[in-house]
């Protein structure tokens, strides 16, 4: 094979799996997402048919999360399914550690939280000369006998986004963006791919 054709081979080959690859790892999540989800309810439907219904209980998974988002975003039965989590889910010991840890760490991402992350913000991190990206979470007020001192706390993503520093940082340090939150999560998530290429502070 001459040096030109093979050149162009492994281009084409490599550009094969820069298109192949992230489209082969999303089905594979997707098939053992689906296996998960329909193997804890499918035993019901096995129990009730006599057989195996490939499909039902996932399909029956998908109706029940759009049900609950339904109620959820009712009135009445975000009233109801708060009670239920005191009754259930924040009395036993353990379990209610466990659950809190995890719903303040999906609600923090959630698009219908509006308090959890204030600003999409640049800081000055972890060194100075170096940048990074974070989420403004809170503006804190140190207060001692002879003085007070206001900081902005940051969360700084570290591994993808679930895992992170808090940091804080004087407020004149901070750069908030013209990004909204929902778009640095997608920015954080791409490592950066899906930054613009001009950001625009803001005051």
């Amino acid at each position: 094979m001459e040096p030109s054709i093979r050149l162009t081979f492994k281009r084409k080959f490599i550009a094969g799996l820069i298109v192949t690859i992230p489209v082969a790892i999303s089905i594979f999540i997707f098939i053992q997402l689906f296996k998960i989800v329909d193997g804890l309810l499918g035993p019901i439907y096995d129990y009730i048919f006599g057989r195996h219904i490939a499909g039902l209980g996932f399909i029956t998974a998908i109706v029940l999360i759009f049900v609950v988002g339904i109620i959820s975003t009712n009135v009445f039965g975000k009233k109801l399914l708060d009670q239920l989590e005191k009754l259930l889910f924040l009395k036993i010991p353990v379990f209610k550690s466990l659950y809190s840890s995890i719903k303040q760490l999906i609600d923090a991402f959630s698009p219908e939280n509006t308090s959890s992350f204030q600003k999409f913000v640049i800081v000055e991190y972890p060194r100075k000369g170096c940048f990074a990206f974070g989420f403004q979470t809170k503006i804190c007020t140190i207060q001692s006998e002879e003085s007070e001192k206001k900081l902005a706390a940051v969360y700084i993503p570290t591994n993808n986004l679930y895992l992170g520093e808090v940091v804080l940082f004087e407020p004149e340090c901070v750069i908030h963006t013209d990004i909204p939150v929902q778009q640095g999560i997608k920015i954080i998530l791409s490592g950066g791919i899906a930054s613009p290429d001009v950001i625009r502070g803001e005051k």
